[in-house]
């Protein structure tokens, strides 16, 4: 791409990871221009090497990823998440969530691994390149502020400048660092493995999670693989100080440890791409905006992985942002003004205090071993179990829809 000297634009987003160019493509598909950044080249980023994790992608996020435009290209690699079954340890008490849950049959989520979403994604902002531009690899030398408008000085001396700038730039945010927002953490001294495994029998699009004393370990279906293989992910938690002596194993003991996880209702069990590692903390900034700036998805909060719900929390500040741009630029109104950024930071703090708050107590109530404890949470479960409209409402929030849609997820444009 040639070098440019100046760029203005209506949105400026920092950091083109998974939200970020989530966030271009509903602005881009609702005629919102911007310029999304990435320190990052696109091609070192579709490894396995560099993510090799899935993301369960709820029913409401697959609407913000539609109004993106990406959806249809991301959904012949999507395995539909069509059951739930939640189990604590060896109890005989457990939930079990089936699509007819909720009353209209639709899938709970879907999962898929994060380089092919991420790819999609890439070559979505190419597709909106009349409203999107995507510069990566892009090294920040300077933040800046003008009265109306906020900026960066990239490192080749381009200066670009919008009313609005949006920090999608994970938990080591140079935007909240520019901004002088603290933030508050957690470290669970937990980690969690990640690789993908094959198995003798269909998955038949059930999800499972078993909780632990030393964390939860969830098996997400997937779809077949190039062998036709059955194939999952799992996300296996552990005390942070096992973690080393675990993916130190040999491939066979690997497979044996995986296997005693995961019993016998999949058959036999192997491993097949490279176990990685990512220690789990909790992070929440002490506020969401600052002058002509607003943070979103881990550059503002990150939660425990226990219920799936990261990047559907990151989803949901896509949606509301979007909404609010489109609204006040269709009103003819500042989009980096106070009311935009209050009306942001009302609608989302209290969604993320929520769901951190709930992830954080379902961890230390189910990764525990006290017999107390166990009695108290087995009688939960059976409770939630037996109690339909109990179990419809869980199903919801488990879908996402627990909210209200924003209007800019049914296609409405500036």
């Amino acid at each position: 791409m040639p070098k440019t000297a100046y760029i203005r634009t209506n949105v400026l987003i920092i950091g083109g990871g998974l939200s970020g160019l989530a966030l271009a493509g509903t602005l881009g598909e609702a005629g919102v221009d911007c310029v999304c950044i990435d320190r990052a080249p696109p091609v070192a980023q579709l490894t396995e090497q560099y993510d090799g994790r899935t993301t369960a992608i709820s029913y409401a996020s697959h609407l913000v990823l539609q109004s993106a435009g990406a959806w249809d290209a991301l959904l012949p690699d999507c395995a539909p998440i069509l059951d739930i079954r939640v189990a604590d340890g060896n109890s005989p008490l457990y939930l079990h969530f089936d699509s007819e849950t909720d009353g209209n049959n639709n899938p709970f989520g879907w999962i898929i691994e994060n380089r092919i979403l991420r790819h999609q994604l890439f070559n979505n902002v190419g597709r909106l390149k009349k409203h999107v531009r995507h510069i990566a690899p892009a090294e920040i030398k300077k933040f800046i502020r003008e009265k109306s408008a906020a900026g960066v000085v990239l490192k080749d001396g381009t200066e670009i400048t919008a009313p609005l700038m949006i920090g999608a730039d994970g938990r080591n945010s140079s935007v909240r660092k520019w901004l002088g927002i603290d933030v508050k953490t957690f470290d669970y001294k937990q980690s969690a493995i990640v690789c993908n495994v094959a198995h003798e029998l269909d998955h038949e699009s059930a999800a499972v999670e078993h909780f632990r004393p030393a964390g939860p370990f969830a098996v997400l279906p997937m779809t077949r693989g190039a062998k036709r293989e059955h194939r999952s992910s799992i996300v296996w938690t552990e005390h942070g100080g096992d973690i080393k002596d675990i993916l130190s194993l040999n491939a066979e003991d690997f497979d044996a440890r995986l296997q005693d996880l995961f019993g016998p209702h999949l058959g036999k069990v192997h491993h097949i791409s490279k176990p990685m590692s990512y220690p789990l903390g909790l992070l929440h900034a002490e506020r969401y905006t600052g002058e002509r700036a607003a943070l979103m998805a881990e550059a503002a909060h990150a939660i425990h992985p226990i219920a799936g719900q990261g990047l559907n929390l990151s989803l949901r500040d896509v949606a509301v942002l979007t909404e609010l741009i489109v609204s006040h630029l269709r009103c003819g109104l500042d989009i980096g003004g106070g009311a935009l950024l209050q009306q942001y930071e009302a609608a989302r703090r209290g969604d993320t205090m929520l769901m951190a708050g709930v992830t954080d107590i379902l961890n230390r109530l189910f990764s525990n071993n006290l017999k107390t404890i166990r009695l108290f949470r087995d009688l939960g479960l059976g409770m939630v179990q037996k109690i339909p409209p109990l179990k419809r409402y869980f199903a919801r929030q488990a879908m996402g829809l627990s909210g209200i849609i924003p209007d800019t997820l049914h296609k409405k444009r500036i």
